[in-house]
């Protein structure tokens, strides 16, 4: 036998210590970037490619997120990005519901009945969502629950901003008798 023969492989001593604090990292992001993506998304499987995706790429840059003040904002901006190009393969379909009537703009119910506890308005109001076209449920979420600006969705989806305000409008006025059927109204 040569020398060779029984030396171990050497591997980088940091290599399992750097594994340990990405996972740890993962978990604490893996909430947030699932419920973004699958707001988004509108479809738990994809939900879960995207943000497999995400975290693929969050360890492809993890020396320049790990300790980072902002990696929160990043994981988020990465899922929402790969949330809407995965969206925008299927633009075309969107144009089948944009020739709907104007609809009046309901106003959204502020509260519940009070024996609705908060984690089931929260499964109404995703429910709701799910139930939406894409269309309607993208720039929805994208104002309402991403702070994005109407310009700002109308820029990222390519389309025009007169859209995007009526995709809204109509995503409401779809989404409210949605909430009431689940037991959301104005109180």
């Amino acid at each position: 036998m040569g020398v060779n023969e029984h030396t171990p492989v050497q591997t980088s001593s940091t290599e399992p210590s750097r594994s340990i604090e990405f996972t740890k990292f993962m978990r604490a992001y893996q909430d947030m970037v699932f419920s973004t993506a699958a707001r988004l998304a509108g479809n738990d499987a994809q939900a879960e490619d995207i943000s497999q995706e995400v975290f693929v790429r969050a360890y492809e840059h993890f020396d320049h997120l790990r300790g980072s003040e902002t990696a929160g904002g990043w994981l988020k901006t990465v899922a929402t990005n790969l949330s809407l190009n995965y969206l925008s393969r299927y633009r075309k379909r969107w144009r089948l519901f944009s020739e709907e009537p104007d609809l009046p703009e309901p106003p959204l119910p502020d509260t519940a009945p009070g024996e609705l506890a908060a984690e089931q308005q929260h499964a109404a109001i995703e429910a709701g969502l799910r139930r939406l076209p894409e269309h309607q449920r993208v720039p929805l979420v994208l104002y309402h629950f991403e702070d994005f600006r109407y310009e700002e969705i109308a820029a990222q989806l390519g389309v025009s901003l007169a859209k995007i305000k009526t995709d809204i409008r109509r995503a409401r006025a779809a989404l409210l008798p949605l909430l009431r059927q689940m037991g959301l109204d104005s109180a």
